[in-house]
């Protein structure tokens, strides 16, 4: 489902607004540069400081920009599941491909707190949808075996970008998931 180069995008502001053309000439470029496709609104675009206008915005120029040449998945995940819920709705009602979950940040939910939460987004939209465990950046790790869980519990939880800077766990994620589940990396 998601192979290949994605590009986690910024999110360009000039005087106190969203940047529609830096914006624009990011996606081309990423585009000309042959990626798969594009990360809007992720915590490289600094959503957690985002209005939900904004994040609305950014995330419907992206798609009318990307014009179906490259993939977009958008970053709905959030530390409330409520939020994260919201968030990936209405990214599947403005059009993108999926949606990048980062795993909830500062609350340190346990791994059953992780896995309903994931579960409970899954249940909510048809979206097919990537998990982000970066535990660097949000003080909580997305075990392997809570991974293998969501695969199994939930047809729409197809990928995960593992972020924990261990070859190991890239390596015991796909020894252990089904087939057709993507184990992306980067940070």
């Amino acid at each position: 489902m998601f192979r290949g180069t994605y590009t986690a995008l910024v999110t360009p502001f000039r005087d106190d607004a969203i940047d529609v053309e830096a914006f624009e000439r990011l996606i081309e470029g990423q585009i000309a540069g042959g990626v798969s496709g594009i990360v809007p609104v992720g915590t490289t675009g600094e959503s957690p400081t985002l209005t939900r206008e904004e994040r609305r915005q950014v995330i419907e120029l992206a798609v009318k920009f990307a014009r179906q040449r490259c993939q977009v998945i958008a970053g709905t995940g959030s530390n409330s599941t409520r939020d994260a819920i919201a968030h990936t709705c209405e990214a599947e009602e403005l059009g993108v491909d999926g949606a990048l979950l980062v795993a909830p940040y500062y609350n340190k939910p346990s791994q059953e707190g992780l896995f309903r939460h994931f579960r409970a987004i899954a249940e909510a939209t048809s979206l097919p949808l990537v998990l982000y465990n970066i535990p660097g950046r949000c003080a909580v790790d997305i075990a392997a075996d809570t991974v293998v869980r969501l695969a199994h519990a939930s047809a729409n939880i197809v990928s995960i970008k593992e972020a924990s800077g261990s070859v190991d766990r890239v390596s015991e994620l796909v020894a252990r998931l089904p087939d057709g589940f993507t184990v992306l990396s980067g940070d």
